[in-house]
């Protein structure tokens, strides 16, 4: 029986008031604003700050990058939003030379390690002793606008290399760039050919939820997004719009029926904001946590599934050090006697680099195991620390219930008549 079937649901005579925590809630995130990182992966010019500009409806500090970048790198901007006394703290980060090199075999590792990167610094803030999380900059990235090319019949190689190395790691969001360029059965056929090549590499992307609040995708929605960005306003019957002005007519980057731009904006930032941030931290951020600690030594339970407590943790760290200490020695040794049967002239040379090379790394272990033994003494007197102290709190209470005992109810003496 789960500790759910155990609790009471009990009537309530009147209003207590904790019907208002919604209320604080949004109060005290006002005050604070929101974060929110947005990753754009394209090549040089396809039109990712002019889509960020027209979603965000303001004009960014962004600079062209040329086409003659000798290696990807990423480039941060952060910006300061406010709407109707809502603030956000915006980071746009931009790959810039992705995709302009003739070899393209190592383009995809700087994006991952930034991503592994932003979660790192949050992993080693959170392991802190002095920490503070509401007051940390959060950078880890919350979304990863994936634009796509619109020529070819689907992804390319780089694409499905890249979104292979992504997924698991961010909420990816392809885009198809610049559709405008594409006739509408062109665009369908490109659509369908991207999921396809998506779900036969096992590559998955990040699918809007519906309205609902459950987990099912939003309804309507063709994926990937066709999209057309431009701040620019153009003069359409009696109205202006912002569009494409073509000499064979107008593109409008808000009308449905030309682009996927009026749901993008809808779905990403009118509706699912916080469930990119809560996927961030509780599903791509965990994984990566759980990954680092299981990585360094720490495990939940034993060879037989039972829990460990901290000091447990610490003593199969501890044991793990000696086994690699022990494998190293034994390691070296053997290394050692291989050399001396050798009848080579060169084996006096060669037994004394090797041992120089055991002294080391002996050296090396024994100083971990010299830091290991002092964080465990430190470990031992913090907690002779905390048992003195629950003794001297439990003495405490003890000598305050024996005072409250002397001073009972006290009753004059009569006068004598």
């Amino acid at each position: 029986m789960s500790g759910s079937d155990n609790i009471r649901e009990l009537p309530m005579a009147g209003r207590v008031g904790f019907d208002s925590l919604p209320d604080q809630l949004v109060h005290k995130s006002m005050g604070k604003g929101f974060v929110f990182n947005i990753l754009c992966v394209g090549e040089t010019g396809i039109g990712k700050s002019t889509l960020m500009e027209t979603l965000f409806n303001t004009k960014l500090d962004s600079v062209p990058a040329p086409h003659t970048s000798p290696s990807v790198t990423l480039k941060s901007e952060s910006y300061e939003l406010v709407e109707s006394n809502v603030q956000m703290n915006l980071t746009i980060v931009d790959t810039v030379g992705y995709g302009d090199q003739v070899n393209q075999e190592g383009a995809s590792k700087p994006i991952v390690e930034y991503i592994e990167g932003q979660y790192s610094l949050y992993f080693e803030e959170e392991l802190k002793t002095d920490r503070c999380l509401d007051l940390y900059e959060d950078t880890r990235i919350h979304a990863c606008l994936y634009f796509i090319s619109p020529t070819g019949h689907g992804l390319k190689p780089i694409d499905l290399l890249t979104l292979k190395l992504l997924d698991g790691k961010v909420n990816i969001i392809p885009v198809i760039a610049k559709a405008d360029s594409l006739s509408p059965s062109e665009l369908q056929k490109l659509k369908m050919a991207i999921m396809a090549d998506l779900k036969l590499s096992g590559v998955n992307i990040y699918m809007f939820p519906s309205e609902d609040g459950d987990d099912k995708a939003e309804k309507g929605v063709m994926y990937p997004l066709a999209i057309v960005g431009g701040r620019d306003l153009v003069q359409v019957g009696v109205k202006m719009v912002r569009g494409r002005q073509y000499p064979w007519g107008t593109v409008e980057v808000e009308n449905e029926a030309h682009c996927d731009f009026v749901k993008l904006r809808e779905l990403l930032i009118r509706t699912n904001i916080e469930d990119l941030r809560e996927l961030t931290h509780e599903r791509h951020y965990e994984l990566y946590r759980k990954n680092r600690l299981e990585s360094l030594g720490f495990n939940d339970d034993d060879i037989d599934g039972n829990p460990l407590g901290v000091f447990e943790r610490f003593q199969n760290q501890v044991t793990r050090f000696q086994e690699q200490i022990e494998k190293a020695t034994e390691h070296v040794m053997e290394v050692n006697n291989r050399v001396l049967q050798d009848e080579d002239a060169k084996s006096e040379q060669v037994i004394q680099q090797m041992q120089s090379k055991f002294d080391e790394t002996r050296g090396e272990l024994e100083e971990e195991m010299l830091k290991l033994e002092d964080s465990k003494k430190e470990l031992h007197n913090e907690m002779a620390e905390f048992q003195r102290l629950c003794v001297q709190h439990q003495m405490q209470k003890l000598s305050n219930s024996h005072r409250t005992l002397s001073l009972g109810s006290f009753r004059k003496p009569r006068k004598s008549s």
